[in-house]
């Protein structure tokens, strides 16, 4: 009895090695991926380069970069709806002129270091806004947090898990706060001074608007511009966007998500043959279509997205932030198919794209009438499944009712990986098993 018991130990013991160490080396590898996507590749020539120019009548909003990496739809999605509006001078703002690097690999050259801000309003920004940054290293956050503070009278609007950075600078002590729902826990714990709510898409107190997850940036950022320009040029922005939620904007009352990770995790760990994909960088890319497609497909764990660009230089998106791809048409590495993203995507570069010999999907252009992350989760149900769709949608914190989700049951490859793991243990320790066996035997076999 006691013999069995301890090869019941030992076979119990394998399975939980293998299958929990290989998946938490997958996904710390994964999660570094997407997090930690540090450009590896040389830099072209950044002289000379344009920035929207500077004018005094307007206000300005300052959109921040971390010295890490910076969540991309959180920078984007601010960046887009204030310049949209025409009323400001919107500008992507860092502590130094460093190339900075957002979620998944996509590097942004700043306009303006603080300090040349500083010196060219004389002022502090009317609105900053804070997406989140990746803020592991104390030494690199230190700038942020001391510009911030140095701006405390500005109106600040925090995306998502920006909510965090800026709590940090202790401009969030006694005020309410939204965040990320997969934030919330932590950053009750690391923050008990602040209210966090979990049942509203945004909270205002006093100069301090803080949006909860990715999407919900945008309602935050229209209602920004519905107190500041009026609620007809908020209407208009989502207008133009095919935004389908906007009653949010007026009533930011919302259920809250339940905490739920399991299909994220499981891919991020055991996804061992991830597809590669392109996405497509060119002048006049739209930056939230842009950067939804290294948001939407990177950081499922399933698919590696790699900025190509038609150009050796940096290409102008379609309000006026530099980017620097990592890849160009002609050198790219091979890929299993090529995503444009932007609704006028099929004018701006079909001529460019007629050569290439992989499949290509011009995800927006093709659905012009609808709205963006729509059918980037579509086409990700179809490409992998429907629990991989379904916590996309929901990591994002999307709420509209048009999407129809359509693919398999569940990612097979990724529970097929964890039974491979599993078996492997069991046949471990059906090798010790044996070996001990014989062991025994032997030993019985002596006089």
């Amino acid at each position: 009895m006691k013999s069995l018991f301890l090869r019941l130990v030992i076979y119990i013991s394998l399975v939980v090695v293998f299958v929990g160490g290989m998946g938490w080396f997958g996904f710390q590898s994964s999660r570094d991926a997407f997090y930690q996507a540090n450009r590896k590749e040389p830099l072209p020539s950044l002289q000379g380069i344009a920035k929207p120019k500077y004018d005094p009548k307007k206000p300005t909003v300052a959109v921040l970069l971390g010295n890490e990496s910076t969540y991309g739809s959180d920078f984007m999605i601010p960046y887009e709806v204030f310049s949209r509006t025409g009323a400001y001078n919107v500008y992507a703002v860092a502590s130094d002129n460093q190339v900075k690097t957002l979620t998944g690999g996509l590097d942004v050259v700043p306009h303006y270091s603080f300090q040349e801000l500083d010196q060219l309003l004389g002022k502090s920004p009317d609105i900053i806004a804070i997406p989140f940054m990746n803020g592991n290293d104390e030494e690199k956050f230190q700038p942020i947090r001391k510009w911030i503070q140095q701006h405390a009278e500005a109106t600040f609007l925090s995306i998502c898990g920006g909510s965090g950075n800026l709590a940090a600078t202790g401009l969030l002590k006694g005020k309410s706060a939204a965040s990320h729902w997969l934030n919330l826990g932590v950053f009750e714990k690391d923050y008990p001074d602040t209210n966090w709510i979990s049942d509203q898409r945004y909270v205002e107190d006093g100069n301090i608007i803080s949006s909860a997850g990715v999407s919900s940036g945008i309602d935050a950022s229209l209602y920004v511009i519905s107190q500041k320009l009026g609620e007809p040029m908020a209407a208009k922005i989502a207008k133009e966007l095919n935004y389908p939620t906007y009653h949010f904007v007026q009533n930011p009352k919302m259920e809250p998500f339940e905490f739920e990770i399991a299909t994220y995790a499981m891919n991020h760990a055991f996804q061992w043959n991830r597809k590669k994909v392109g996405a497509l960088l060119y002048n006049g890319v739209e930056e939230i279509a842009l950067s939804s497609v290294f948001d939407i497909y990177s950081n499922t764990g399933t698919t590696t997205v790699l900025s190509i660009s038609n150009r050796e230089q940096p290409i102008m998106t379609k309000h006026g932030l530099n980017l620097v791809s990592r890849h160009s048409l002609s050198n790219a590495p091979k890929l299993d198919r090529m995503i444009v993203p932007g609704r006028e995507a099929s004018e701006l570069v079909a001529k460019d794209m007629k050569n290439w010999n992989k499949e290509v999907l011009f995800i927006h252009s093709d659905a012009p009438e609808r709205y963006m992350l729509e059918v980037e989760f579509e086409d990700l149900a179809k490409q992998e499944d429907l629990l991989t769709a379904n916590h996309a949608v929901k990591r994002l914190e999307f709420r509209g009712d048009e999407i129809h989700l359509e693919g398999k049951a569940f990612p097979l490859e990724t529970y097929g990986n964890i039974l491979f793991a599993a078996l492997l243990g069991l046949f471990v320790g059906y090798l010790i098993d044996r070996r001990m066996i014989t062991k025994k035997n032997r030993n019985l076999l002596k006089p």
